[in-house]
C-alpha cells in the first residue's frame, strides 16, 4: 500500500467490515466495551448523539399527543408468567435478582445473603409492569386514550456483544398506550411507524424499506409487528425501529378493563413500540467511511468546528479572537429550527492533529482559520461529505452567511448517497437459484461483501422460512404495505400475493 492510499482507518470497509466497524467507534470516541461483559461505556461524543436523538424524536412524540413517564427497573416473576408467548420469547434474555443484601462468608468472602419472597426480571421490556400500572388507572372509556412514553434502560443477556448493536444493557424509549377501539389501537401503531420513519430518513439520512413484519419474526404475544429495516455498506439490513400492535392480550393478561360507552366491561387494546441506541450503530454502518465517522449535521453534537492555526504566538491572539468572533455569529443562525452547534478547538496540539480527530469524529464542517486567512479576510471550509483533502476558501462574511445551507446540503446529500447505494443493492429475484447465488459468498474462506436486500415472492409458509434461514442466514425482514404484484413463490411455485424483502441482518 502506497502512502497515498493509507486511511485514518484500519482495516477498509471492503477488508474487513465488522472491524472496521469497531475501529470507527474507536477513533471516534463514541464508546467502549465495560468491565462487565456485553455492557458498554458511552462516551461524550457518543452520548451526544444519542442526546440529540433523543431529544428530536421526543418532539416527535409530544407532537402526537405522548407525555413521560417512568416506571420500575424492576419486574415481578409472576407478571411475566400471565404472558405465556411474551416469557417464551423473552425467558433466555433474562436477567433475574433473587437475593437482597451481600454477607461476609466464613472466608470472608461477600456472598447474597437473604433470599428475595419472589425473584424480579431486570427489565428486557415493560409491557407487563406498566400493564399492571394502567389496570389501575382505567376504568371508563373517558379514561382512555392512555399514550405513554418511557426513555429507560432495558437488560437482555447477550451471547456475542456488538457495541451498539448488540449489548446486555442498552437505552431507548419505549411507548406503551391504551384505547378504546381496535381501529385506534392499529392507528397508533402505523401512526408510530411512520415517526420512526421520518426520524430516521429526515434526521439520520437513512432510507428505510417499512413494513410487516412475518409471523415468525414478531415480536413475542403481538398480533402484529410493523418495522422500519435500513441497509448499511455491508449490505445487512438493521431493524432500525418497532411497532407492535398487542390486540387485547396484554390487556387480558394485566387486566386492563373498562366501561364501554354501551355499560359493558371490555378490555383495552394496547400498543408498544421502540428505538434505542442502536440507531447510533446504524449511522455508523450506513454513512462512515475508511477515514472514520460520517455525521449527518442534524444528529452532531457539534456541527462546525473551527480550528485556529497559531504557529506564532505574537499572532495567536488576534487569530482566537476572529474565531470567537465568527463562533458567536454562526450559533446566532439557525439549522433545522434550532441554533447551530459550533466548537472552537483551542487545544495546544498541531493543526495536523486535530484536523484528523475532527475527521475520524464526523464532524460535519471544518473551518480552518489562520494568520495568513486574517489577511485575506478568508477561510479554509472542509466538508465531511467530500473528499478528505478538499478544501473550499471564501470570504468569513460568505461562511458565515451560507453556514446553514452547507449543513442541509450535506444532509441531504448523505441521505442521497445512501438511497443510491441502497436501490444499487435492492434486487428483484425470480428463482430459487438466482436467490441462493445472490446470498452465497464467491469467497468461502473469508466471505466478501456481498447479498443485499431482495425483493421475492413468498407463499406465507414458516417452514420454508426456516429453511432459508437455517442455509443462508436470510429471513423475511419486512412485508411491504400496500397491495403488491401477486406472482408465484419461488421456492415452492405456489400463489403469492406480493413480493417481501429478504435480507442478511443483523
Amino acid at each position: 500500500m502506497t502512502t497515498s492510499e493509507k486511511n485514518a482507518i484500519s482495516p477498509r470497509r471492503s477488508e474487513d467490515f465488522p472491524e472496521w466497524y469497531q475501529q470507527v467507534i474507536r477513533a471516534a470516541e463514541l464508546a467502549e466495551p465495560s468491565d462487565v461483559r456485553g455492557c458498554m461505556v458511552i462516551r461524550p461524543w457518543g452520548y451526544g448523539i444519542w442526546e440529540n436523538m433523543q431529544r428530536q424524536l421526543d418532539a416527535m412524540f409530544r407532537a402526537t399527543g405522548h407525555r413521560n413517564a417512568y416506571f420500575p427497573l424492576f419486574i415481578p416473576l409472576s407478571y411475566f408468567a400471565k404472558e405465556a408467548e411474551h416469557v417464551e420469547g423473552f425467558a433466555k434474555e433474562c436477567a433475574v435478582v433473587t437475593h437482597t443484601r451481600l454477607e461476609a462468608g466464613p472466608d470472608g468472602k461477600l456472598k447474597p445473603g437473604s433470599p428475595l419472597n419472589e425473584p424480579l426480571v431486570v427489565r428486557p421490556t415493560s409491557e407487563t409492569i406498566i400493564g399492571a400500572s394502567y389496570a389501575k388507572w382505567v376504568q371508563s372509556y373517558r379514561d382512555l386514550p392512555i399514550l405513554i412514553n418511557q426513555w429507560a434502560n432495558v437488560v437482555r443477556w447477550e451471547m456475542r456483544p456488538r457495541l451498539f448493536l448488540r449489548t446486555t444493557e442498552f437505552l431507548w424509549q419505549e411507548g406503551h398506550t391504551v384505547h378504546e377501539t381496535e381501529a385506534e389501537a392499529r392507528e397508533e401503531t402505523s401512526r408510530m411507524l411512520g415517526v420512526y420513519e421520518s426520524f430516521a430518513q429526515d434526521y439520520c439520512a437513512i432510507p428505510v424499506f417499512a413494513g410487516e413484519k412475518s409471523e415468525s419474526e414478531k415480536f413475542p404475544g403481538a398480533v402484529q409487528t410493523l418495522s422500519i429495516e435500513a441497509m448499511v455498506q455491508d449490505r445487512k439490513a438493521i431493524q432500525a425501529g418497532t411497532s407492535h400492535f398487542l390486540g387485547q392480550n396484554f390487556a387480558k393478561a394485566s387486566g386492563i378493563q373498562f366501561q364501554n360507552r354501551e355499560g359493558r366491561q371490555e378490555y383495552g387494546w394496547t400498543t408498544s413500540w421502540g428505538m434505542t441506541t442502536r440507531m447510533v450503530g446504524t449511522v455508523v454502518m450506513m454513512h462512515s467511511d475508511d477515514d472514520g465517522l460520517v455525521l449527518p449535521p442534524r444528529i452532531a453534537p457539534e456541527q462546525i468546528v473551527i480550528l485556529p492555526i497559531t504557529p506564532k504566538e505574537e499572532t495567536r491572539p488576534k487569530v482566537l479572537e476572529v474565531c470567537d468572533a465568527l463562533a458567536l455569529q454562526l450559533r446566532g443562525k439557525r439549522f433545522a429550527d434550532a441554533p447551530i452547534e459550533v466548537e472552537v478547538d483551542k487545544r495546544d496540539l498541531g493543526g495536523g492533529v486535530k484536523n484528523w480527530e475532527w475527521i475520524k469524529k464526523g464532524v460535519p464542517i471544518r473551518v480552518e482559520i489562520g494568520p495568513r486567512d486574517l489577511e485575506k479576510n478568508s477561510v479554509a471550509v472542509s466538508r465531511r461529505d467530500q473528499p478528505i483533502k478538499s478544501k473550499e476558501f471564501m470570504s468569513i462574511q460568505e461562511f458565515a452567511a451560507n453556514a446553514s445551507e452547507m449543513l442541509m446540503s450535506i444532509q441531504n446529500n448523505l441521505y442521497q448517497r445512501a438511497k443510491k447505494f441502497q436501490e444499487e443493492n435492492t434486487r428483484v429475484i425470480d428463482s430459487k437459484d438466482e436467490f441462493y447465488d445472490f446470498f452465497t459468498a464467491k469467497n468461502a474462506n473469508k466471505a466478501e461483501i456481498h447479498g443485499g436486500f431482495a425483493l421475492a415472492h413468498w407463499n406465507g409458509s414458516r417452514k420454508v422460512e426456516e429453511q432459508i434461514k437455517n442455509d443462508l442466514k436470510v429471513t423475511v425482514r419486512v412485508v411491504p404495505f400496500g397491495k403488491g404484484e401477486p406472482g408465484k413463490c419461488i421456492f415452492t411455485g405456489e400463489p403469492s400475493p406480493k413480493r417481501v424483502v429478504w435480507a442478511k441482518s443483523y
